[in-house]
């Protein structure tokens, strides 16, 4: 299936090749870099790209582009979901996924990649079973294999290899016994100038981090199961009952994975958590305009709307901005023409503004293009669709494990101009499975 998968940095540099079934030779990804010249931004480049021989399939994560090579026809998905899975493995074995990680570690990532791909076909992509074929590196394994001269590779076969839940290995024993839910949501909507919906939709996902001891079995219910739409689990939820009953029941893996991804299509569930208003004019027969913005809370539950982020690209014709904030720091830079407004926390009582004038370059006419708006924001504690997780049960162990749930919305990129105001979040898997002593809601 995969012949080669080439490790793209930035700069346009090939630092990592690994070949499968045959050699394919670099040159093949001219065809990659012509389609990342064309492309405006890195998250811009198509993610299939044809040749005369090959099909190039990519995944852009940590400013660093997978690129699979593939010579016959296979679901274009089920390739990228593999790249995505070589990441999260990354992200399991070394902490972060970076360049120079993974030439820090160059011998136990190809071990890896022998093991996920067996003649360039999936065979073992689960991170358990993956660690107990290859090692994790650590700085004392790593002086005894210098000094040796012995590998990360296991000395016995996966003992979850061999078993009915080839996710989850056996003889697993903890001290104290967790399992933590994290549900993030993101927004896509668009919404016209007087604040009213056009179209929007909602892709959550569940993110666990399950520490049980031995074999247990998990049934996860919820408040609203009918609000999720195109459901994507995880290979250990079965399947027939969560269409009989709406549960989630499954024996889980050990440690860090995604429960289910989701959909939420029903624009009347979708509610919008921010408003921007805004006052941005350009006057035909002066340098100067006019730029006022103000950000405030909507349908927020109560919940505080924090890490509020406000960024403008202006018009070329913007020499420079003069601007008061009620609230945070701002800056412009005049060669970029970008401007940046670190608003915090918002305050329902008193919105934070930026209000001031932009000097236009000398004889120059009125812009053509609307300035777009960006907005990043988070809102723990809640999840902007509704869905709620009623109750966590666990049969086939006797202890009482310690169960919780929280629940966020994160917007990393909204944007808004004069007709429209779009809305999207982009919400990193590992968003929140550190930080469990805040906000954390037992079950």
């Amino acid at each position: 299936m995969i012949h080669s998968l080439f490790l793209i940095n930035a700069a346009g540099d090939i630092f990592l090749e690994k070949h499968w079934k045959s050699v394919v030779s670099r040159s093949v990804c001219d065809y990659f870099f012509e389609a990342q010249e064309r492309a405006s931004e890195a998250e811009n480049v198509p993610p299939v790209i044809p040749t005369p021989h090959h099909y190039l399939l990519s995944v852009y994560r940590h400013k660093i582009f997978f690129v699979a090579v593939i010579q016959s026809e296979v679901p274009p998905l089920f390739v990228i979901e593999f790249l995505h899975r070589v990441v999260d493995t990354f992200q399991e074995y070394f902490g972060v996924c970076s360049e120079v990680m993974i030439k820090d570690n160059v011998v136990v990532v190809y071990e890896v990649l022998e093991e996920m791909l067996d003649n360039g076909f999936p065979l073992a992509t689960e991170s358990n079973i993956l660690k107990e074929l290859i090692k994790p590196p650590t700085i004392l394994r790593t002086v005894v294999n210098t000094i040796t001269g012995s590998t990360n590779v296991g000395d016995q076969l996966p003992t979850g290899q061999l078993s009915v839940v080839p996710w989850r290995r056996t003889g697993v024993k903890y001290t104290n016994n967790e399992a933590y839910f994290d549900v993030i949501e993101e927004i896509d909507a668009i919404i016209d100038k007087s604040g009213s919906t056009i179209t929007a939709e909602i892709q959550g996902v569940i993110d666990a981090c399950v520490k049980l001891t031995g074999m247990p079995d998990l049934t996860l219910s919820f408040m609203n199961p009918r609000l999720l739409d195109d459901v994507s689990f995880h290979p250990c939820v079965r399947f027939k009952r969560w269409e009989s009953e709406r549960i989630l029941s499954f024996i889980p893996p050990d440690g860090n994975f995604r429960l289910l991804s989701y959909h939420v299509s029903a624009q009347n569930l979708v509610a919008i958590p921010v408003y921007v208003k805004h006052n941005i004019s350009f006057r035909d027969s002066s340098s100067l305009g006019r730029f006022e913005i103000t950000v405030g809370p909507k349908q927020t539950m109560g919940k505080t709307v924090e890490g509020v982020m406000v960024t403008s690209q202006m018009p070329k014709g913007v020499l420079n901005m003069t601007l008061t904030a009620s609230q945070g720091t701002h800056i412009f830079d005049p060669v970029t023409k970008l401007l940046s407004w670190d608003v915090g926390k918002i305050n329902p009582q008193k919105l934070p503004s930026l209000k001031g004038s932009m000097s236009l370059q000398a004889g120059t006419s009125k812009p053509d293009e609307n300035p777009t708006i960006n907005l990043q924001f988070k809102i723990q504690q809640l999840a902007i669709s509704g869905l709620k997780v009623n109750r966590l049960d666990m049969y086939g162990e006797k202890y009482k494990p310690f169960k919780g749930i929280k629940y966020m919305t994160k917007a990393d990129d909204t944007k808004l101009n004069f007709h429209k105001l779009q809305l999207q979040h982009d919400v990193p898997a590992s968003t929140l499975l550190h930080h469990w002593a805040l906000g954390w809601r037992a079950l």
